[in-house]
């Protein structure tokens, strides 16, 4: 059986806030993630009543020891000195094959010395959200926290109004955040920086240990994860939303989802957060965003390195970016080998699917099925503008037959590359509103299972590749959502 160790828990004390979960009156299991629990050894928690009621906050995990996470970090853009896990306990990590580790983490079980007042809880809505979005993205094969389980409540906590609460129980490599190391920078803890940064490189980044300077070698190996991320985002139309430097990890997996969203209609500056006013968080801006929150990283992380190679490391940072973004259009658009006149064509394709409005998933799945510019296929009926589109696929079919790859090869090369199906945000929306009004699971429960394979055609759950019904463009999010 899996068993919890605790190697952050036996870092100084400065670090976190030792902290029991505070129980829901009453809690249910709604989704157990059997594939992960296999992977983690622990398929047989699911049949334990008491070993699920401590994944939802009552009860205590043997060799468990829970705990909040002190960081900062900056938000909007504005430095915040302490924030820290308001509403989220590390239980600890559970070794599992091969010297690998999974740390297990509750989010909503209660209020922590982090909370800053708030109820330390998570209201259902964010929490069947955050459950599908981190399995979505699981799916789609990003790195991501995962979820293990979801747990509702009849509990409630006042957001925008009265509504249920939940516990999500996530699982992770690690959780440590750029603003775990930003907090010890500028409170001027060096020793306690150097502490944590010599954790970090032996839990993610062991091979660093060898290098003449560590840390120069960690934060390397960090740039490199965030631009291939950032890439993968721009891939499947991923919106992150609250690109904060403490929704940043250190080990490069998509973290804490709030008001995130996938583009339907291919909008470039499309902003999900209804509090991002100006857009600092659009789509469009990610790029740029995760620069900026590396340049934050780097900067508490130069009295360990050196201002001169801090600079030149985080100057890595655009060619990485351009290489993995190369590369995932490449192979959206069934382009064996990236050549330099490929971005003009992408750009076109890009623009092409702005200016008519064309739904991002769709158009990148139909294309899949192009024969020639002549019998185009589904593709063509995603524009109003079919003349525009025509124009652009006599320019693909001259690229396409630039290359030595059948038409079969390519085919199979896009379908891997573009998913039929993501997370919209209206299904979301649906399988909330259906448990929250009535009670039914079912649909919460389908999208559980769909998502799990984007990649498939699946034809029992085609309507979910259909264009967004009208209403969906009114759904507004928060970082309570």
């Amino acid at each position: 059986m899996a068993q919890f160790i605790n190697r952050f828990a036996r870092l100084p004390d400065a670090l976190f806030a030792r902290v029991k979960a505070t129980p829901l009156s009453d809690s249910r299991l709604l989704l157990w993630n059997q594939p992960l629990a296999q992977q983690l050894q622990i398929e047989a928690w699911q049949q334990q009543p008491a070993t699920l009621a401590a994944l939802a906050g009552d009860g205590h995990l043997v060799g468990s020891e829970p705990l909040a996470a002190l960081y900062a970090g900056h938000q909007f853009g504005v430095y915040v000195p302490q924030l820290g896990d308001g509403r989220a306990l590390w239980l600890g990590e559970l070794a599992i094959a091969n010297g690998q580790y999974a740390e297990l983490q509750l989010k909503g079980a209660g209020p922590t010395p982090f909370s800053r007042g708030a109820d330390g809880r998570a209201v259902l809505r964010s929490s069947i959200r955050e459950y599908l979005a981190s399995e979505a993205m699981h799916g789609l094969g990003i790195p991501t926290t995962r979820a293990l389980a979801l747990f509702g409540s009849s509990q409630l906590a006042r957001r925008e109004r009265w509504e249920p609460t939940a516990v999500v129980c996530r699982v992770a490599p690690s959780f440590i955040r750029f603003g775990s190391f930003e907090v010890l920078y500028w409170r001027g803890e060096t020793a306690l920086l150097k502490i944590l940064a010599d954790f970090v490189i032996e839990q993610s980044y062991p091979d660093c240990q060898s290098a003449a300077n560590p840390y120069e070698a960690l934060l390397q190996c960090v740039v490199l994860r965030t631009a291939e991320l950032m890439a993968a985002w721009q891939a499947v139309g991923f919106v992150h939303g609250v690109m904060n430097s403490d929704n940043m990890s250190i080990a490069g997996l998509t973290l804490d989802y709030g008001p995130y969203g996938f583009l339907d209609r291919y909008v470039p500056d499309q902003v999900f957060n209804h509090s991002d006013d100006h857009g600092r968080y659009a789509f469009s801006q990610q790029p740029r965003i995760g620069l900026w929150n590396l340049y934050c990283l780097g900067q508490a992380l130069i009295d360990l390195i050196g201002k001169d190679t801090t600079l030149a490391v985080l100057g890595q940072y655009e060619t990485h970016y351009q290489q993995a973004w190369q590369q995932n259009m490449a192979a959206k658009l069934g382009l064996r080998e990236w050549q330099p006149d490929d971005a003009a064509l992408v750009e076109t394709w890009l623009t092409l699917l702005a200016e008519q409005g064309a739904d991002y998933t769709r158009a990148h799945r139909l294309l899949a099925y192009f024969v020639n510019a002549e019998a185009a296929g589904p593709v063509r009926d995603e524009f109003v503008d079919r003349v525009a589109f025509d124009q652009w696929a006599q320019r693909y079919q001259q690229r396409l037959q630039q290359q030595n790859l059948s038409a079969i090869e390519r085919q199979t090369m896009m379908l891997a590359a573009n998913p039929k199906y993501i997370l919209r945000n209206y299904m979301a929306e649906q399988a909330i509103q259906q448990l929250e009004q009535h009670q039914d699971d079912s649909e919460l429960q389908r999208l559980a299972h769909l998502l799990q394979q984007p990649y498939a055609e699946q034809e029992e759950y085609e309507a979910y590749f259909a264009h967004p019904p009208a209403w969906a463009q009114g759904i507004h999010l928060s970082c309570s959502s």
